[in-house]
């Protein structure tokens, strides 16, 4: 029950300031900024460069999307906190947003993190390793906080999108050099 109290620590520090900056940290087109600047700090290495990692980000993305979706959400069909009959009741929703019915995986956690590690493989900088994976925990934490999902489900959702980022730069490394 580590899940469930975890969730209800997270989603119970609620109060209106967190919930419009959690709210956005959770959005997807909020980060549009952070993802063209990625892009630019590839380009600026070369078209070749910054070509080859949209394609890996693209393939990283569609492995861990489709198989946070098609496998994990389909196969377990676990209920998100918000569809759980027997938690609902305890939760604070923001926007009254709920998610869909199942949460086990996390696919903004598995999004992020495979777009924070195949970037971070790439660029290979310290500072830009921490700073993108923060976000990603902050993305993970915001959907516990919005009560869409389990810690679990984010966990998991980042060790899925973790393997999916390794898996594309080692098929991306077979074929360039990064520097």
């Amino acid at each position: 029950m580590l899940d469930r109290s975890l969730l209800l620590f997270f989603n119970g520090l609620n109060c209106p300031a967190l919930d419009k900056i959690m709210w956005f940290i959770s959005g997807k087109y909020e980060w549009i900024p952070l993802y063209l600047f990625i892009l630019f700090l590839f380009f600026k290495k070369g078209k070749w460069h910054g070509f080859l990692f949209l394609i890996a980000t693209i393939i990283t993305i569609a492995l861990a999307d489709l198989s946070s979706v098609h496998i994990f959400k389909e196969g377990f069909q676990r209920y998100r906190p918000s569809h759980n009959l027997d938690i609902q009741h305890l939760l604070h929703f923001v926007n009254n947003y709920r998610g869909g019915s199942f949460g086990f995986v996390s696919s903004h956690a598995a999004n992020t993190f495979g777009l924070a590690t195949i970037s971070s493989l790439i660029i290979n900088k310290k500072w830009f390793f921490w700073t993108i994976s923060i976000w990603a925990a902050l993305v993970g934490i915001s959907r516990i906080y919005l009560g869409v999902h389990y810690p679990a489900d984010v966990a998991v959702g980042a060790i899925l999108g973790v393997i999916c980022g390794y898996i594309s730069f080692w098929g991306l490394s077979k074929i360039y050099k990064f520097d």
